[in-house]
């Protein structure tokens, strides 16, 4: 007779977090891809004053990075459906990491658009990779958190940067803290080939771990092609989305420093606390974002509430940025604009988790790389514009004013597009 027949209680099965382990390498890469990313808006003032640069200039920079990064996205998007995680995500690596190494070598501005380029096209592998790393190892209730965890890592990779180098180009100058910071990174690609596999060929999973990951239905079709993704509305809830919120989380990375340098009068020295504060506070918000839908959800809402819910608390929270051009104090706008990248990378979560909810797992790729394609279109559209307000104006309020609508807005076309969330008809 059975434990449950006898009337006893069911002993529960410890499912195992090897899975975590994979989020871990997922964050690293995170914290490394953002270090790369930023620090030529950390750099801005220096290279401005050594090289002539005008506003114009590095908008420019900034633009042909993310016309490098757009192009990238949606190709990876597709790489990384045939090839997989593994091999997508360390090719996409060794690619971004010899760009940020050009840095170094770079001596005009034309010399920063080639370099900036090739890191472009690296990075724009890192997100289609990790998001169908987590489509591959995780069940749908645990996505938007895992997604958010992994996410963690870019803020830490924004905190990491204006601590480490500073300290690297005052003592040793911009070209070392190039070299040193990529040559570093590299100790990351070779644990990841040691320890990612697909979780069926992953020995050191349990059998009871396996289950748990795959407790989802099977999906119902093996290859979707691409004209099918771009005529399905899904696909543009996604991308639309991505395109209006994705140049706001630029504009924070590209124009953060100058903005605290010229309203506040800080420097490469003092850049670090204020701009670390803004991107504890995103981790907050990345790992918060993720974890409050998987509550919703576990407390009984549908994926269609929880995570909706979860991007309107979040798009109110960044409307205050509006008016951080009028802080009277550097910490006071750090409050305002560390609420809004808080609140940003808690939609951002969600936002990412679209696709693996509505689509099978080998679209997931595809979308994702359209949607990270659309969304570096907007941000280079954000760079032309942000460059033109700095130039004409010189005011970043109308800058912030777009950023305070962007999430309402995004929120309100996913929602139109996709009302009820449900499986994408692609077969």
């Amino acid at each position: 007779m059975t434990a449950e027949a006898q009337g006893a209680t069911p002993i529960a099965v410890k499912v195992g977090n090897y899975r975590w382990i994979i989020v871990g390498l997922l964050f690293t890469a995170m914290v490394i891809n953002y270090v790369d990313r930023q620090m030529l808006g950390l750099l801005k003032p220096t290279l401005e004053k050594e090289m002539g640069w005008s506003e114009t200039t590095y908008a420019d920079i900034v633009f042909w990075f993310q016309a490098a990064y757009a192009v990238s996205y949606l190709a990876f998007g597709r790489i990384v459906d045939r090839v997989g995680a593994r091999i997508g995500f360390a090719a996409a690596f060794v690619i971004w990491t010899i760009g940020h190494l050009s840095c170094a070598a770079a001596r005009s501005a034309t010399g920063f658009i080639f370099a900036r380029m090739i890191l472009g096209i690296g990075e724009g592998g890192g997100f289609p990779a990790g998001i169908k790393a987590v489509t591959e190892w995780f069940p749908k209730k645990e996505r938007a958190f895992a997604t958010g965890l992994f996410n963690a890592g870019t803020n830490i990779g924004a905190i990491v940067t204006p601590i480490v180098v500073p300290v690297i180009t005052l003592t040793m100058g911009w070209q070392a803290a190039f070299i040193i910071t990529g040559v570093v990174s590299l100790v990351w690609l070779p644990v990841w080939l040691w320890v990612y596999k697909r979780p069926r060929e992953q020995p050191k999973l349990s059998a009871a771990e396996l289950a748990y990951i795959e407790q989802d239905p099977p999906d119902p079709v093996a290859h979707v092609p691409w004209t099918r993704l771009i005529r399905t509305k899904e696909t543009w809830a996604y991308a639309l989305g991505k395109f209006l919120i994705d140049p706001i989380w630029w504009m924070y990375l590209f124009w953060l420093p100058d903005f605290l340098a010229k309203r506040y009068d800080l420097d490469l020295k003092t850049f670090g606390p204020p701009l670390v504060a803004i991107y504890l506070l995103s981790d907050v918000g990345s790992v918060g974002g993720g974890w409050l839908s998987s509550r919703f959800m576990k407390n009984g809402m549908s994926i269609n509430a929880a995570r909706k819910t979860t991007m309107l608390i979040c798009a109110l929270c960044v409307v205050p940025i509006a008016f951080a051009m009028y802080a009277d104090s550097v910490w006071l706008a750090v409050g305002i604009i560390g609420l809004a990248t808080a609140a940003h990378q808690g939609f951002s979560a969600n936002l990412y988790t679209l696709p693996s909810d509505v689509f099978p797992r080998a679209a997931v790729g595809s979308v994702i790389g359209i949607g990270g394609m659309v969304g570096a279109i907007g941000g280079m559209a954000m760079s032309k514009y942000a460059g033109w307000v700095l130039e004409q104006i010189g005011s970043y309020t109308p800058i912030f004013v777009v950023a305070a609508s962007a999430y309402l807005l995004a929120l309100l076309v996913v929602h139109i597009l996709s009302p009820r969330m449900e499986l994408a008809k692609v077969h």
